[in-house]
Formats: C-alpha cells, structure tokens, sequence
C-alpha cells in the first residue's frame, strides 16, 4: 500500500521532488567541489580504505580492499575523472528530474562505495532517501523532466517496452 502510494500519489510526488532536489543538490555541489577545485585526486582516499582493511576490527572488507587495491588504484586516473563527473552528473539529473530512477540508481552505487571504503559521513542518509526514489520510481521525476522524456519517447518508440506510458 505504501509503496503503491509513492508510485502514483501526486502528494508523493511532491514529497519526492523536495528530496530529489535536496540529493540532487548534495550531489552536484559534491561534484562541481571537486571539478573547479585544486585538482581532485582519490589516491590517498584509497590507500586510507585499504590501510582500513586491516587490525582488529577493520573498518573495510579484505575484498573490497583487494578491489581498490588491484582495480582502483592501478586506474586511479580513471577514477579521478570518474567520480566528480559521476557525482555532478547524478546531482543534474535529480535536480531536472531527467532519468531520475538512473541517476539515482548510480548515487547509490556510489554511495555504497564510499560506505564499503569505510567513509560514513552523510552516505547512510543519502542511502536511506534514495531508496524513497528508487522504490517510486517513475512517479519522482513527475515533476521534471522525466514527464516529457517519457511521453518523447513513447511517441518516438511506440513499441519500445513501456508500462502506462512511463519510462522504464
């Protein structure tokens, strides 16, 4: 019932854009810090969650530092362009509510990364409201761009696969 209310409430949908808006905020600002700033760089982020991995009650699992140690670091190039641009892209998305359920999608993903990089700060509430988004899907960027991305492409696509004339 409750999640029948986020997915087609207008109350809801209203409810949602505030907290779309407030994410998409913390995200493009988390972004745009570190795209204009003296030059952002994750390596030292990284090598604290893997200095994290290790003691008696280690902050970062050995697989995930065994991830950031073979993967992440050998590209830390790649991921010092990927992650402002991830998160200033994720903000921009929520804020238009244009593929809001993507974009939400991938602020999690990155959430959950920093959180299995043993950084807590503000990422468990970001979780906590992001599944909101998540779980209404559709009906959180009603109020924003999504509403006519979708009725784009339903015109564009007839038979691309849609439920109600709403983005999948």
């Amino acid at each position: 019932m409750f999640i029948n209310f986020l997915r087609t409430n207008n109350i809801a949908a209203g409810v949602l854009t505030v907290l779309r808006l407030y994410l998409g905020y913390s995200w493009i600002t988390a972004g745009w810090g570190k795209l204009t700033g003296d030059g952002f760089d994750a390596t030292g982020f990284l090598k604290g969650a893997i200095g994290s991995a290790t003691g008696e009650h280690p902050a970062v699992q050995t697989w995930w530092a065994d991830f950031l140690t073979s993967f992440a670091l050998p590209n830390i190039d790649l991921f010092n362009f990927l992650v402002p641009i991830g998160e200033f892209a994720v903000g921009l998305g929520l804020i238009l509510g244009c593929f809001t359920k993507t974009a939400m999608f991938f602020g999690l993903v990155m959430n959950f990364a920093f959180l299995f990089s043993g950084t807590t700060s503000t990422n468990p509430q970001l979780v906590l409201l992001g599944i909101f988004i998540i779980i209404a899907g559709t009906n959180a960027g009603k109020f924003g761009l999504d509403t006519f991305v979708g009725k784009y492409i339903n015109t564009k696509f007839p038979n691309l696969n849609t439920k109600n004339n709403q983005m999948i």
